[in-house]
């Protein structure tokens, strides 16, 4: 399967070493928004074409499969652009930007009869995996509450400081909380959607609207389940905490690096599952054996898996679970805006 990638800034260079990585695959073409960038990749993957016009790689015949990391507010026209090429699209989150341009994204995908799966890594990773393999195994029951805390350093600016550009970024809740919000709906995905969220956060001073350095959220489900999650990108290193509380048993994991993309990461994963044989301050959980986590290992694995997905014509992450991710986003932000709590519906 031959790949073309839109975008070569940081995180664009690890889909393209993933792709270069991985057997059956070929990194075809790379366009770049630089004249620096497309030096790099040149240098890089001298085998590869490599453009500064990423409408080059949509018409592109000897593409297959477009991949998509550019800034938000890009990831919707170019998807939308790559379908009607003929190309099927593996697009980083967020979907869209808006809930009009996911709407319009989906409408292309029915239209062309190509295929989008967005990049929500997490699910790909041999720690927060595993977690959707014990609930939905029934190991700790019913999931009836679910936590998640985000204590990270601030972000990186990105290419033309992107990343502090509300027209471009879209918000931060859409540049990170929205791994989140796809955890929650995927780990508790048997008592349907969401009916509510309430969400309070503040921020540094001279900060654009949607650029909550800390946020809270509160996610009811009609069956009585909860989530709760807590972002906050104004601390330091990279620290990850989620537990969850089941009818009967627990789980509780961390993920602990000096950044996002630290391959020295400490890690752990503990359960409690239905007839563990507990004693009190003795045995009260067992430790699960992880070789490796980290968003890098989860992007290859992501790419691996969206390619055979592809090749059998059904999506990893298919569009229409990622719209959700969005609309709690957005519906997140009104809450903060408008100090209440908001009934989601998602239709």
């Amino acid at each position: 399967m031959r790949f073309g990638l839109i975008g070569f800034g940081a995180w664009g260079k690890q889909h393209a070493q993933a792709i270069a990585s991985l057997p059956g695959l070929e990194l075809a073409a790379i366009a770049c928004t630089s004249a620096d960038s497309a030096r790099a990749a040149v240098a890089a993957y001298p085998l590869a074409r490599v453009t500064q016009d990423w409408r080059e790689v949509l018409a592109d015949p000897g593409v297959d499969t477009v991949d998509v990391a550019t800034p938000n507010h890009l990831h919707a026209e170019i998807a939308i652009a790559a379908l009607r090429f003929g190309k099927d699209v593996l697009l980083e989150k967020p979907m869209a930007t808006t809930a009009g341009d996911c709407d319009a994204l989906l409408a292309a995908e029915r239209d062309t009869g190509r295929i989008v799966s967005v990049g929500h890594e997490l699910r790909q990773s041999a720690q927060w995996g595993r977690i959707k393999t014990l609930i939905d195994d029934d190991a700790i029951g019913d999931p009836l509450f679910l936590n998640i805390n985000l204590f990270r350093n601030f972000y990186r600016s990105g290419a033309e400081s992107w990343r502090y550009d509300r027209a471009r970024v879209g918000s931060w809740l859409l540049e990170e909380l929205v791994h989140y919000f796809d955890l929650a709906l995927w780990y508790f995905a048997r008592h349907g959607d969401p009916v509510s969220i309430r969400a309070c956060g503040n921020q540094r001073p001279g900060r654009d609207n949607g650029m909550y350095d800390n946020v809270s959220i509160l996610l009811r489900y009609a069956s009585g389940a909860y989530v709760t999650i807590n972002q906050c990108v104004a601390g330091f290193e990279h620290h990850v905490v989620l537990e969850i509380a089941g009818a009967e048993g627990a789980v509780r994991t961390h993920w602990s690096g000096t950044m996002d993309r630290d391959h020295r990461a400490e890690f752990d994963l503990r359960v409690q599952t239905k007839g563990f044989p507990f004693e009190r301050g003795v045995r009260e959980c067992e430790r699960l054996t992880i070789a490796k986590s980290g968003e890098v290992y989860e992007l290859t694995e992501q790419i691996r898996l969206t390619a055979e997905g592809f090749a059998a014509r059904r999506a990893l992450v298919p569009a229409v679970e990622a719209r959700k991710r969005v609309l709690l986003c957005l519906a997140a932000e009104r809450s903060l805006l408008e100090n209440r709590e908001i009934d989601l519906a998602f239709a």
